[in-house]
């Protein structure tokens, strides 16, 4: 029977609506199925089923209006003619409702396929910030190292300053002292140059002396 037929697509068009809006084990195999009927040939099949019951509940709508028609034309009332309006009108709005189902359930199935593959975007976009705040922590711990190294480093520095100056006030010192020496020394050359020399006048005065008195004793013994 087309009616019984018409339910159940529509009980079934609405069990899988509610699979799909409660998180159950039955959601996961659903969307895998609609995943599946989506590839390859199924949109076609789908979209063929679905222009065939369009077809079909436009016919029935066709079907309905003449038989409202020919109720209205009709003075007598066909008992008949009043179950076939039923039957028509119970068709079609099942198939419009089914219709309609098969819609929610395309839509639904879209918006979750959208909404996975935001959740996994999001997943890895916090994995990359995840990486990057580990990475930023330990480059601001590699930073500190030479930080810690650079001051270290600065600290000697500041030592061998002060080192190489102190030697450099030693140098300057011993300069001096060497230059002190040097003039002493000059002096003391200068002060043996004349006492040398007043030792070479007195030696020669005193060559001439002894000359003057050899002389005066040769003379007297003469």
């Amino acid at each position: 029977n087309m009616i019984q037929l018409l339910f159940f697509i529509a009980l079934s068009e609405m069990g899988l609506i509610l699979i799909l809006l409660f998180k159950t084990p039955l959601r996961k195999l659903v969307i895998l199925g609609l995943d599946r009927l989506k590839r390859g040939r199924g949109p076609i099949m789908v979209k063929t089923v679905a222009a065939t019951v369009f077809v079909v509940f436009i016919s029935s709508i066709y079907g309905l209006m003449n038989i409202k028609r020919r109720l209205i034309d009709d003075t007598v009332v066909n008992p008949t003619d009043q179950i076939l309006l039923f039957k028509r009108l119970l068709e079609a709005s099942l198939m419009g409702f089914s219709l309609f189902l098969v819609l929610m359930v395309d839509r639904l199935h879209h918006y979750m396929r959208e909404l996975r593959v935001r959740r996994k975007s999001m997943e890895a976009a916090k994995k990359q910030n995840r990486a990057f705040d580990d990475g930023k922590a330990n480059g601001t711990e590699e930073i500190k190292a030479l930080e810690e190294e650079v001051t270290k480093l600065q600290e000697k520095l500041k030592q061998v300053e002060s080192e190489l100056e102190i030697k450099s006030k030693e140098a300057d010192t011993a300069e001096t002292n060497v230059m002190a020496l040097k003039k002493q020394s000059e002096g003391l050359l200068l002060e043996y140059d004349r006492v040398l020399e007043e030792n070479q006048n007195l030696h020669n005065q005193l060559q001439t002396l002894d000359r003057g008195l050899s002389r005066s004793r040769s003379k007297k013994l003469a």
